[in-house]
């Protein structure tokens, strides 16, 4: 009984090591087709492959998030930010936020959460609703102060009946908000740094110089 027993269990691990090897590829392209779909929705056109140049960015309060920047002809055209707040009514909440290069937010796309039917579960499509721009964020310039429900004394109206999931949101928005503001940061360093040797080398060939 023991020797049918061994021999069964043995049986089955191998059966579930093979299926596991076998859906292994197809769980993680659809993972990655998942991701680069979420991206391509919240940023502009871009031709670049932002999950090959993603980085990771702190937020300035001990914790980080994945960016993905969107390129069209070499030039940047946006941010994608994976974000998140553990805030929600039931727990966690996972945004793809995307912005442009003037601090706008272009658009974005819930990931993941378990927040109630009918209620927190609208903000997949309550916060984009340009008819009511009271409620939509889509467009909004984060540049001018941080997104707050009304409640709070902000200008964005709640979800109704779900203020916790609204504020759950909004705080990944800003979350993520903070993380661009620091890439956009790098961004213009990067490029200053870029002109600065440019000149340099113009002047060491002979060309003409700013000075």
């Amino acid at each position: 009984m023991f020797l049918s027993l061994s021999l069964i269990c043995l049986t089955v691990s191998l059966l579930l090591s093979q299926v596991n090897r076998m859906t292994a590829t197809p769980i993680a392209e659809a993972k990655a087709m998942k991701l680069q779909n979420a991206i391509r929705e919240v940023v502009p056109a871009f031709d670049n492959d932002p999950v090959a140049e993603a980085y990771r960015m702190a937020d300035g309060s001990g914790d980080s998030l994945l960016v993905y920047p969107a390129k069209q002809g070499g030039e940047l055209v946006g941010f994608a930010l994976n974000s998140y707040s553990n805030n929600g009514f039931s727990g966690n909440i996972q945004i793809m936020v995307g912005f442009d290069m003037e601090h706008r937010i272009v658009n974005y796309s819930v990931l993941q959460h378990a927040e109630t039917p009918g209620l927190g579960s609208k903000m997949t499509e309550w916060f984009r609703d340009l008819t009511k721009p009271e409620q939509s964020v889509i467009g909004r310039d984060l540049s001018k102060g941080a997104l707050t429900v009304t409640k709070d004394g902000g200008d964005v109206d709640a979800i109704t009946a779900s203020t916790i999931t609204s504020r759950a949101f909004l705080e990944a928005v800003n979350k993520a908000y903070a993380v661009y503001s620091g890439s956009m940061e790098n961004t213009w360093s990067g490029a200053t740094t870029a002109t600065e040797n440019e000149t340099e080398e113009t002047t060491k060939e002979g060309g003409p110089s700013n000075e």
